[in-house]
């Protein structure tokens, strides 16, 4: 069994990227069920899940192959390069650089445009609706599975991360299931900043015990990568929002 300071934030750091994702999965499918009804939506998640089980599955053994240190090097520069780039864009969203992600515009959008392609092409209306489905479900959840690997891989931490992934699922899908709407109050880009803060941290300590770094505090170092990041990511926050309101 992991320690719990080290579970804990596997836990966390798996919950709330795969929140994101899930989140961002779920607009495109209850578009798909608003346009053309809950079979092609239904058909093409079910699809989509089969495919990332079927990945999962293939995935696994393959990890059991790898050399330990090979395996904590490679996972951690992926997972430090995408949590920098979850983490560089949520800086810039924070600092009003870019806009803030939008899930009712997006669910706007993909509504038209399955409502366009319904009116072009309605023999196949369907076919298309369960395609919008299934991509969503493949490209999103492809992310969480990444996630979860990267978060879990090395140190016995799949089962940790698992689980985060497993109750972000499920917490959207029980929302999503009640309001049976896009859910723009999820906090994404706060999310995005604490998952990219969360990646980073375990980015680097992935590398360094590829390379064979023996880190103070072992697993605890993780906490303390994260709360670097945090403080400087903010820091960056409030030097670009000065540099905004200057240039106003």
């Amino acid at each position: 069994m992991a320690p719990l300071s080290t579970a804990a934030p596997a836990i966390a750091a798996a919950f709330f990227a795969s929140l994101v994702e899930v989140v961002e999965a779920f607009t495109i499918v209850l578009a798909v069920a608003a346009v053309r009804g809950a079979r092609p939506a239904i058909l093409g998640t079910g699809a989509g899940l089969l495919l990332l089980a079927v990945l999962v599955a293939a995935l696994g053994p393959l990890l059991d192959q790898v050399p330990l240190h090979v395996l904590q090097l490679v996972v951690g520069v992926l997972l430090l390069l995408f949590g920098m780039r979850w983490l560089r864009k949520a800086i810039l969203r924070a600092a009003g650089l870019i806009a803030l992600h939008d899930e009712e515009k997006i669910f706007s959008a993909e509504t038209a445009v399955l409502e366009d392609e319904a009116r072009r092409r309605r023999a196949s209306a369907d076919w298309v609706a369960g395609l919008a489905a299934f991509k969503a479900v493949v490209l999103e959840g492809v992310e969480v599975v990444f996630i979860v690997i990267a978060v879990g891989a090395g140190r016995g931490l799949l089962v940790p991360a698992s689980v985060g992934a497993l109750l972000a699922c499920l917490l959207v899908l029980v929302v999503g299931v009640v309001v049976h709407r896009p859910l723009s109050r999820v906090p994404e880009n706060t999310l995005k900043f604490g998952v990219g803060v969360m990646l980073s941290a375990f980015g680097v300590f992935w590398v360094g015990e590829g390379l064979g770094v023996a880190w103070p505090g072992s697993d605890a170092a993780i906490l303390v990568f994260a709360g670097a990041f945090l403080i400087i990511a903010v820091l960056l926050v409030v030097r670009q929002r000065k540099a905004v309101e200057r240039s106003a």
